[in-house]
């Protein structure tokens, strides 16, 4: 089987989508599938995987995504007649148009992940621009679509708000399991915020709420870690944060930059809690990433972590101030020893239906599924 992926772009993050779905990638070719991952050049990629070819961008502004190169080279694949599937990951980009204009009048089958861009926070937060983008290009270039891929339950239910009908397979992302070392004690309690510094992670909302509780628990410490670059540069935003923490006078909160590597992993098995605050996800690999430290999660509604709660791995509350705030000052005053409890199950949940080993065979089976329709329909896929 040989399968094209597209994405817009790679680059050195170690979450999000460049690690879920070079993940995947690579877990597909583990199972002897002829893999490749199209992407266009945004940034040089410290050791970039033998299956990635990236391409140039053309004339246009950065921000559309235009590589006449990469839509060259996957109609050429496609019309080789040697290509089973392209799956396209991500949306609002040129890039994203070509998978379903290279398909179409063949016969590849294309599936197509959204990765969070379907949400109605994502869909209503934009310019006029976006919308005329979404009505003349994006959505007609998704009608040869033979099936949709979601992480969740939520994104499934966005496919579906938006009036498309095609079968979904609800996969979630994957994870690594790390080995652990001997947790190091601190003094201080550290609550931990990790990712994207950009508004739809509610950033906003956790200051608030840590203006809240930051008096009652002196013992503990916010710690947020993350940058506000993205493909286009940095957005300001960060600063917007840090500004916002001292005109409300937070106390023993910590902006440490972006955290890559053993970094990153350090930061989350020394947390002793994790919280991620969003008005919108799609899945949330940080909160697999947590998890699959040992720390337990506070994970907001807008994100689809509802199971934290009967996983006994943490809180899942509304994404407003004082709900946050409420839930902060429930869990703060548990023990360490009760936390660590909670991750512990967390550890083991991620274990058990999480790994990349266990996605990559859902996957491969949603191809078969697609080239042969004698196949049997898999479980996890919807075609309500």
């Amino acid at each position: 089987m040989r399968i094209i992926h597209v994405v817009p772009a790679v680059t050195n993050e170690s979450s999000g989508p460049s690690y879920s779905i070079v993940s995947i990638c690579k877990s597909l070719v583990r199972c002897k599938l002829d893999v490749q991952l199209l992407s266009l050049d945004w940034a040089p990629i410290k050791s970039p995987p033998k299956f990635l070819i990236t391409f140039r961008m053309g004339w246009m502004p950065r921000r559309l995504g235009q590589s006449p190169g990469l839509f060259r080279y996957l109609l050429d694949q496609v019309r080789s007649k040697k290509i089973d599937i392209v799956h396209n990951h991500g949306m609002w980009q040129m890039n994203s148009l070509y998978p379903g204009w290279a398909v179409k009048k063949s016969e590849s089958k294309l599936i197509v992940s959204p990765r969070g861009t379907f949400s109605e926070w994502a869909m209503s937060n934009g310019s006029f621009v976006k919308k005329f983008f979404w009505v003349l290009l994006q959505k007609p270039a998704l009608g040869c679509t033979k099936c949709f891929h979601a992480t969740s339950d939520s994104e499934y239910r966005d496919i579906r708000r938006l009036g498309f009908h095609q079968p979904v397979a609800i996969i979630p992302n994957g994870i690594d399991i790390p080995n652990l070392p001997e947790k190091k004690i601190n003094k201080l309690h550290t609550l931990l915020f990790l990712g994207r510094i950009h508004p739809v992670k509610g950033l906003d909302l956790l200051l608030h709420a840590w203006k809240e509780v930051q008096s009652l628990f002196p013992e503990w410490q916010l710690i947020v870690a993350g940058s506000d670059d993205d493909y286009y540069g940095k957005s300001g935003y960060l600063n917007k944060m840090s500004d916002l923490s001292v005109r409300l006078d937070l106390q023993r909160i910590h902006f440490v930059g972006e955290l890559n590597g053993i970094d990153k992993s350090k930061a989350y098995f020394n947390a002793d809690l994790f919280i991620l605050p969003s008005y919108s996800e799609n899945f949330g690999v940080t909160v697999t990433e947590a998890l699959a430290s040992g720390t337990p999660v506070i994970a907001t509604r807008g994100t689809p972590w509802k199971e934290l709660e009967s996983r006994r791995a943490g809180w899942w509350v509304n994404n407003d101030i004082d709900s946050l705030a409420l839930c902060l000052k429930n869990a703060l005053q548990c023990s360490r020893s009760d936390l660590s409890k909670m991750g512990y199950r967390g550890r083991e949940w991620m274990k058990n239906e999480f790994s990349w080993q266990q996605i990559a065979k859902k996957m491969l089976k949603t191809y078969k599924w697609l080239i042969d329709k004698n196949q049997p329909t898999p479980e996890w896929v919807k075609t309500d």
